[in-house]
This record gives C-alpha cells, structure tokens and sequence, in this order.
C-alpha cells in the first residue's frame, strides 16, 4: 500500500457517492475522484459515512471502491469496512481488498455496544487477528454509540495490523490523549473539518475530511502554506462556514448539494433515509462554497 506512515501528513477524502436512480454513477465517481486528487488531496476514503456506506447494497460498496481504486493511481485508499458483527466485518475487509483498496477503516460494533470494560478492545483484535488489510480505527460515537477510549486505542496500538485512527469525536482533549497514548508510527488523522490545524499544530498527521470533496485545492493550500496565520484563515473564513452547513444539513445532502454547485457532479440525490436538499438551503451551500473559494 502506498506509505501511510509517521512521516505522512495530508488529507484523505471521505468521498460522496454519485448516484443515478439509486444506482451508483460510476463515471460521476470516477470524475470526482479525479477532481479531488487534481485539487491536492492526497488520498480516498470510499464507503464512510459521507459515502453514505449505511444506505449501500454490498455490490454497490465493491462498485465504489473499485472505482475509486482504480482512478486514484499512487494515492491511498482507505475503505470504510464498518459492521455490526465480526463476521461481517472482516467479510467486508475481503470484499475491499478484492475491489482493489489499500487499507480498511473499522468501528466499534454499534447498537450492542460493549456490557463490560475490555468488550471493545476485544472485538478490534478480533477483526485484526485476520484481517486481510492494515487497519484504522474510525472513532465516530455520535453514529456508534460509544467512543473508543484512549487506553484502548493505546493497546490497540500495538497490533501490528492496526496502523493508525481516524477521530471524529469532535473533542481535541480526547485526541491529544490518545496521541500521547499510541507510538509515534501511529497515524492519527482528525475527522472535524473545523480542528484540522490545531490538530496539525499539536502533532496529527492530517485529517479525512468531508469538505475535501468540495474545496480540495483549499485544504491542499492550508497544509503546504508556511504561512500559520494564512492557515488558521482558511481553517475560520472557508472551511468552517461551510463545515457548519453540513452538520445542520447532513454531510452527503450538504456535500453533494456544494459540488452540484462546482458543476462537479451531475445530482445532489442521495438514498434513503437521507433526503436531498430544498432550493433555499442549496442556495446558501452554493453562497458559502463561493464565499470559501474567494478566501
């Protein structure tokens, strides 16, 4: 896989997943991926959360993922494998690896979370003892139903499958911990748009961040500027307006409305339960994009 280690700094694309009739738009996602690594992401996150991974039939995950694979050359591509059970998760590792990823990304198991202390950490080396593919965590509580605490990402740590975590807690105390707590060759990417530079400025190796569909080449500029003050004003002026449009929107009827509005890709349609935009909210997506590309 291409080299995702301590050394690593840059952004990774939680990618939207175009759809046709609820049908996956393969040269949509094709031109997207091409347009996010022509703006200056550095690599792809198939079927996460923003990719809409919940709402997708199993062929439709292999569909997105080979896709993206195959367009993104030399950049990495980490696949979102979250699943419920054991099983399934390393069922859907395999069904990334075949389709042509570099890595997974795995959660805890949600709905039935952890009774007792060591549940978790139990279920991880589980998946990692036969995982396929070198593994991230994927902290994201506010979907799972319970985080993984710090002591157990630093145990984790030492499972020579799992490489690194993405944080989207939203809570950079949490994420200083679990820095201090993991070696350094543990990639520790944050996941709020809104905390990609103090979590620079404090020792991450970078973010996978929805926006990065939409303004890439504003993230691109943010990480390669020496320039601290320029940073901290594309982290305040263009990413974070648009950034809270999607937490009030949802992040694919959001993101998808944003590159509608790039003439990137032809729909904003999403599948069910999620519902695309009205006009009123699409115009103030298209304002903000606007807005963030003239900072």
């Amino acid at each position: 896989m291409p080299t995702l280690d301590s050394s690593f700094t840059g952004v990774l694309c939680p990618i939207v997943t175009p759809l046709d009739d609820g049908e996956v738009d393969e040269e949509a996602l094709a031109s997207l991926t091409q347009f996010i690594l022509e703006g200056g992401v550095d690599g792809l996150f198939p079927c996460g959360t923003t990719g809409e991974f919940a709402s997708l039939a199993p062929e439709q995950r292999s569909q997105v993922i080979g896709t993206v694979a195959e367009v993104a050359g030399d950049a990495p591509v980490i696949a979102g494998a979250a699943a419920t059970s054991v099983p399934e998760t390393l069922e859907r590792i395999e069904e990334a690896e075949a389709a042509g990823a570099d890595a997974a990304a795995i959660v805890g198991p949600y709905f039935h979370t952890a009774n007792a202390a060591g549940g978790t950490q139990q279920y991880f080396e589980a998946v990692a003892d036969e995982s396929a593919l070198p593994l991230y965590l994927y902290n994201i509580p506010m979907y799972v139903g319970d985080g993984i605490d710090a002591e157990t990402v630093g145990a984790l740590a030492e499972h020579d499958s799992i490489r690194g975590m993405k944080d989207t807690s939203g809570d950079l105390s949490y994420f200083l911990s679990v820095d201090r707590q993991t070696p350094e060759e543990f990639v520790l990417f944050q996941g709020f748009d809104t905390l990609l530079v103090p979590a620079l400025r404090m020792g991450s190796n970078g973010g996978v961040h929805a926006l990065g569909n939409v303004i890439p080449e504003v993230f691109a500029e943010l990480l390669d500027s020496a320039d601290a003050e320029r940073g901290a004003e594309l982290q305040r002026e263009a990413i974070a307006p648009l950034f809270e449009l999607c937490v009030e929107y949802g992040f694919a009827p959001a993101t998808k409305a944003a590159l509608v509005h790039r003439d990137v890709i032809p729909s904003d349609a999403v599948k069910p339960p999620l519902v695309s935009l009205d006009e009123e909210a699409r115009a103030e997506i298209g304002e903000a994009v606007d807005r963030a590309l003239d900072v």
